[in-house]
């Protein structure tokens, strides 16, 4: 029996644990070697990772023993071949495929020829990872920093077999993602039909170091690291993701491009509700003197319902989320191999689900039918 059962299962967010070296595979020689390493310490913590990987075989392992090993000494973590047959021992039909460290070589250079060669490259590698399995939906990056070249490493992401398109949540370039001249990146996006991910730690927010200077020790974050989320952070991570929606819906891209559909991956949930309900509000009492809302034949909320799905944590209230705003708009998701995903997500979101007597077909929603609407599969009936 496989950890999804009987239970048809699409998993929207998975990541790939890369390496020292990974990225540089990928990389034109102009770039390769002013990529940033991996430091020596992180270099070795992969090491003592791997060292800690299952000894049984692969294909005789239990679900519950698959889902115990996290990061580098979890199956499948950056090797096809055996995320294919973690896959098996899950019964997920698909799953969207994130990098996790690979974009930290290139991402804070100002140099554009390496900034953009490594996206490229970046893109390259997740294309060719996942394309021995059609199950794996490689995620291309692409920044808006620069329209021009951000139109062309889309088509290159495209070509090269990615499924899926992140993009930073912040306002990437110093302009809103709503900026006419990004409107033939999301057309393209749209005309490609695949979806647009907003994702934790690219421009999510979470606070600047200022809020955590407190004058007291900077506490270590829950995985006991330095740099990852603390307790501060977490209520605010998901600020850019709604300021993104916010533009693409106020601004009138949803309007302009019905197709183009988006996901909110590893932000939460439970902040939604009242996300839509400011949205309405605001059109409502500012849109007498904004054209562009007044342009608008619908209510802002319906085009996050018809275009957006957002992937709960596992300890958000499902049930209750699908309670207030209805089944339509949260999709299943595992984080595998990341440990935030916990040991065992089905049951926690069963758990809410059961508490709030979500009926079959809402369940099925959940689990499969929004992600089948998040990649085109089928069509959203609001609007």
């Amino acid at each position: 029996m496989t950890y999804a059962g009987e239970r048809r299962c699409a998993d929207a967010d998975s990541h790939l644990m890369e390496e020292p070296g990974w990225l540089a595979r990928f990389a034109d020689a102009s770039i390769r070697d002013r990529l940033l390493d991996f430091s020596p310490e992180m270099a070795s913590a992969i090491t003592a990772a791997q060292a800690k990987r299952p000894t049984i075989p692969v294909d005789e392992l239990s679900p519950a023993e698959l889902l115990h090993a996290k990061g580098w000494a979890a199956i499948g973590a950056l090797d096809p071949s055996e995320r294919t047959q973690a896959l098996d021992i899950l019964g997920f039909e698909q799953q969207i495929v994130f990098p996790t460290f690979a974009p930290s070589q290139f991402m804070s250079s100002k140099d554009d020829e390496l900034f953009y060669g490594g996206i490229d490259a970046l893109n390259r590698g997740m294309a060719e990872t996942c394309a021995a399995d059609d199950r794996l939906i490689a995620v291309a990056f692409v920044s808006l920093r620069d329209p021009d070249r951000a139109m062309v490493a889309l088509e290159r992401a495209l070509d090269a077999g990615c499924r899926a398109v992140m993009v930073p949540s912040a306002a990437d370039g110093n302009r809103s993602p709503s900026h006419t001249s990004n409107d033939s990146i999301w057309a393209r996006i749209a005309e490609a039909g695949v979806p647009v991910l907003c994702h934790i730690g690219f421009g999510s927010g979470g606070l600047r170091p200022a809020w955590h200077d407190n004058g007291r020790p900077k506490p270590k974050d829950f995985l006991g690291g330095g740099e990852n989320v603390r307790a501060k952070d977490f209520p605010s991570l998901h600020h850019n993701a709604e300021k993104f929606l916010t533009c693409l819906t106020l601004d009138g891209v949803f309007e302009r491009l019905p197709d183009l559909r988006c996901g909110v991956i590893e932000l939460g949930a439970s902040w939604v509700p009242g996300f839509l309900r400011n949205l309405d509000a605001a059109a409502q009492n500012f849109g007498k003197n904004e054209p562009m809302i007044g342009d608008l034949t619908m209510a802002p909320s319906d085009y996050i319902r018809r275009q957006v799905k957002f992937t709960p944590f596992p300890f958000d209230d499902v049930g209750w989320l699908i309670e207030q705003e209805g089944d339509e708009l949260f999709l299943f998701s595992s984080d595998y191999p990341h440990p935030e995903g916990g040991r065992d997500p089905l049951s926690r979101f069963e758990a809410s689900l059961d508490a709030a007597g979500i009926d079959e077909d809402s369940r099925a929603r959940f689990y499969a039918g929004n992600f089948d609407n998040l990649m085109g599969l089928t069509t959203s009936s609001v609007g």
